[in-house]
């Protein structure tokens, strides 16, 4: 089922629609906001089993776009002089014994070495396991509440994967340690330094810091988690779910309407100093990614992107270097009997189909 876009954009309504009848996801919503104007538009169904269509305004979960949130209020405190990108976080953090080498540069762009809690996938084709965080185990653990000292001091007890600042690779430890380095020098909660400095200045009523909560707002569509369980295929409604799991490397809800406001206004340069902006979007050499943003080479020109996914859940935001041109979207999971590198392929399917359609035309 499909909801009538609210201008004349063919294109677009037919490409979600066929992202829609893919066998990966049940529902898809989005927006893009250019020279011509807002579009939004939605396909597919609500909730398995109804034939309703999710709502163009609903809430999601944004999973890691939430590390584009955290690096921003992260850089607002070195504009205000509370932090230096170069400066030691053992300083700040000397309760976790950190490398001394460390520093707030390195956190942001994941180049700090440190483990990821969630589990490190090497090149030899070994893992190490992280936390429960999907399986049977993760669902047994749906409302389980983890704290972020727990999640750091988990990381740390493993085996670093590199000396600080040698290489690059995607840890979620480090946006943790952010958080709790936000909390440190300014004393207060970080999800009420992140309303004060970001979601309130910029009137994002639609996203949420959810802390331990498995509550997400209405209006909302419903994410599933398909998994195998021994030799038995398994699909749970995991909407509500405890997102304390992944703390502030993405645990926000959000809507495509408050993505598209913040991500506009970040790269039009409304929330950082030009210097500090630029330091963001400036990419590490093996791997495209700043500082809490990955910057995209495309046919169309240089993108600026950090998508997210959640079980249940993947989130798209895009936008073109000035902020005028923004696509933000929202893809809930069906019932497909998909592993996680099928899913990831499909997520990277979605994307490219979604940039030539808005950024292409």
């Amino acid at each position: 089922m499909s909801v009538t876009p609210n201008n004349d954009r063919p294109e677009l309504q037919k490409a979600i629609e066929e992202i829609a009848a893919a066998d990966a996801w049940a529902g898809v919503l989005v927006r893009v906001n250019d020279e011509r104007g807002e579009w939004t538009g939605a396909a597919g169904i609500r909730k398995l089993g109804e034939s309703a269509a999710p709502q163009a305004d609903g809430h999601f979960r944004i999973g890691s776009n939430t590390k584009t949130f955290t690096a921003t209020l992260v850089l607002q405190l070195v504009a205000d002089g509370r932090l230096a990108l170069d400066g030691i976080v053992d300083d700040h953090l000397p309760e976790y014994g950190l490398d001394r080498r460390i520093t707030v540069r390195m956190l942001l762009q994941h180049t700090s070495g440190l483990f990821n809690f969630t589990g490190e996938y090497y090149e030899d084709g070994t893992i190490a396991p992280g936390i429960d965080w999907q399986g049977q185990e993760w669902v047994d653990k749906l409302l389980h509440t983890y704290r972020p000292e727990e999640l750091v001091r988990f990381a740390l007890a493993k085996p670093a994967r590199f000396e600080p600042g040698t290489d690059w690779s995607y840890a979620n430890t480090n946006y943790v340690l952010l958080r709790l380095l936000v909390e440190k020098v300014t004393g207060r909660p970080f999800a009420e330094e992140m309303r004060a400095r970001i979601l309130t200045p910029l009137g994002l009523t639609g996203t949420f810091l959810p802390e331990a909560s498995p509550a997400i707002a209405e209006p909302h569509a419903h994410g599933y988690y398909t998994y195998q369980d021994g030799e038995e295929w398994k699909t749970v409604d995991v909407t509500r779910a405890n997102p304390s799991w992944i703390s502030a490397a993405g645990d926000m809800i959000s809507t495509t309407k408050d993505l598209h406001t913040f991500f506009s206004a970040l790269m039009g340069g409304e929330l950082l100093p030009a210097e500090l902006l630029d330091q963001m979007r400036d990419p590490h050499t093996k791997f495209a990614y700043g500082l809490g943003l990955i910057v995209q080479e495309t046919e169309h020109g240089t993108l600026y992107t950090h998508n997210g996914g959640f079980w249940g859940w993947g989130a798209l935001m895009y936008s073109s270097p000035d902020g005028k041109t923004t696509l933000t979207a929202s893809l809930t999971s069906s019932d497909a009997r998909l592993d996680m590198m099928k899913t990831a392929e499909s997520f990277t399917k979605v994307q490219g189909t979604l940039i030539d359609a808005v950024f292409g035309a």
